[in-house]
């Protein structure tokens, strides 16, 4: 280079001026050296197609479930999905990140230590003759010391941290609670489409009666055959009724295997209720339910506390134009591995001092960054006064929906035992050759009616309960509406 002389120098720049931007970006492949956009699609509206094998997909982790020979309870099911769901242990590693983000945090109190062993060549130029030197091999260890006495925003970056955590041990708690109301809820739709199954096959034997019935009248003379038709295709409807209320109960079968953590097609054998069991009101009073979730749910309180470290952070934020003062050392032992140096001895050096670090101008970095935490600390608290008006909002329409469903069960009682009654009278007087065709059918689909309101209404009580529950964040709603102690 020393032998082109300065006219071509300047020949050369003026090539590589020339071959310009364009050109170079030919070079090296159109600006894409490493191909890059050959990973994806050539066009919008072309697939991706992989070049090479795609990734298993790993089965999610799961225990078998319990090996009984007696069904399995409510109880049995929910210890199960608490063990087995992977919201479960989801929330559970973030509690655990949580936790070791306030150990880095809390770091920051303890010096730093480091240490080296290096082996360099050098071969050194005088500052005065311009002369190379012979070449050397130095070689040795070393320590560095760094160690940060005081920092204004330490302490709220730590306490930022630990609220940080303390949202993250309550948002595994509300996990848990929302496993629970899921297998709850599957439970007792599964239980309430299986006796509605039962209605609907009852239903249609007793439409299959009444088809029997008209076809009798009609050999003796007292019905027509638009009778058996009617009867034909009332039968027909109950029919496929039945083969929708099988597959909802399938479908909820499926939904609570996943909700405890299994396979869809896994087979559960549940507890069911031999009759529909009592129901009994809840006693505590709505204002009652309204203060108690608002101080204990876990959610809104892990809100409370994403919003205190927020603002713990933005207070670490404000303080990041504080002068800060740090301990900071080093030591080391130097020595040659070249012939010529090789008995010279080790040389020990070291070097301690204290820094004061005072910022004075950033690229107005810390400007921004105070605004965004501030910005960020006020989400956060809009956040938790979000979800307080709505943690009233659930627990006043449950606490309702509750007495509602249970209001609605006494009515369904009666409304079935008059139902039965009237289409037992009916079916008699039609077989005696009374009444017609159209009063029995109706009959029977009172009766019908009336039991898939009374399933209904339980479901809609075990539901609304279990909601109740669970947007109050407490489980003894349910213990002391059953009965138990």
């Amino acid at each position: 280079m020393q032998r082109l002389g300065s006219l071509g120098r300047a020949l050369l720049a003026l090539g590589l001026m020339s071959y310009g931007a364009s050109g170079w970006g030919q070079f090296f492949g159109g600006g894409d050296p490493f191909r890059t956009r050959d990973s994806v699609a050539p066009a919008a509206g072309v697939t991706w197609e992989p070049r090479q094998p795609l990734p298993g997909v790993v089965p999610p982790e799961f225990t078998p479930p319990p090996q009984s020979a007696a069904p399995l309870t409510l109880a049995e099911l929910t210890e199960y999905a608490l063990r087995n769901n992977p919201r479960a242990r989801q929330a559970w590693y973030a509690a655990r990140a949580a936790a070791a983000g306030v150990g880095i945090e809390q770091a920051d109190y303890l010096p730093q230590l480091s240490g080296l062993f290096g082996v360099t060549r050098i071969r050194p130029i005088s500052g005065t003759t311009g002369v190379a030197s012979p070449p050397q091999t130095r070689f040795g260890p070393s320590l560095s010391l760094s160690y940060m006495l005081f920092d204004f925003a330490r302490d709220d970056q730590v306490r930022a941290a630990e609220y940080r955590l303390l949202a993250a041990n309550l948002n595994q708690n509300r996990v848990l609670q929302d496993v629970v109301f899921q297998v709850e809820q599957a439970y007792y739709r599964v239980l309430g489409l299986e006796l509605l199954v039962k209605v609907n096959e009852l239903s249609l034997e007793n439409l299959r009666t009444s088809l029997d019935a008209a076809g009798r009248r009609r050999e003796s003379g007292l019905a027509t055959v638009a009778d058996v038709y009617r009867a034909e295709t009332q039968v027909a409807q109950a029919d496929g009724v039945l083969i929708r209320s099988r597959g909802e109960f399938e479908k909820a079968r499926g939904q609570l295997a996943s909700a405890v953590g299994l396979q869809v097609n896994q087979t559960l054998q549940l507890q069911t209720f031999a009759d529909l069991p009592p129901i009994q009101d809840v006693m505590s009073s709505v204002t009652d339910l309204l203060d108690r979730a608002r101080a204990t749910r876990p959610d809104v309180v892990a809100a409370e506390a994403q919003a205190r470290g927020a603002r713990s952070a933005a207070q670490a934020a404000s303080k990041a134009r504080y002068p800060t003062l740090e301990l900071a050392g080093a030591a080391g032992q130097t020595g040659f591995l070249d012939q010529a140096n090789r008995d010279r001895p080790l040389t020990t050096n070291y070097s301690f001092g204290l820094n004061l670090r005072i910022p004075l101008f950033t690229g107005f970095r810390d400007n921004y960054a105070l605004a965004q935490a501030q910005a960020l600390a006020q989400q956060a608290e809009a956040s938790r006064d979000t979800l307080y008006r709505q943690t009233e909002l659930d627990v006043w329409q449950a606490y309702y929906d509750v007495k509602t469903a249970a209001g609605g069960i006494g009515s369904t009682d009666a409304q079935v035992k008059s139902a039965e009654q009237t289409s037992q009278a009916t079916l008699a007087r039609y077989r005696a050759g009374f009444g017609s065709i159209l009063d029995l059918i109706t009959a029977q689909q009172d009766e019908s009616n009336a039991r898939v309101q009374r399933i209904q209404s339980y479901l809609d009580w075990y539901t609304a309960l279990a909601r109740l529950q669970f947007s109050t964040g407490f489980a003894d709603i349910i213990s002391a509406a059953s009965g138990k102690k």
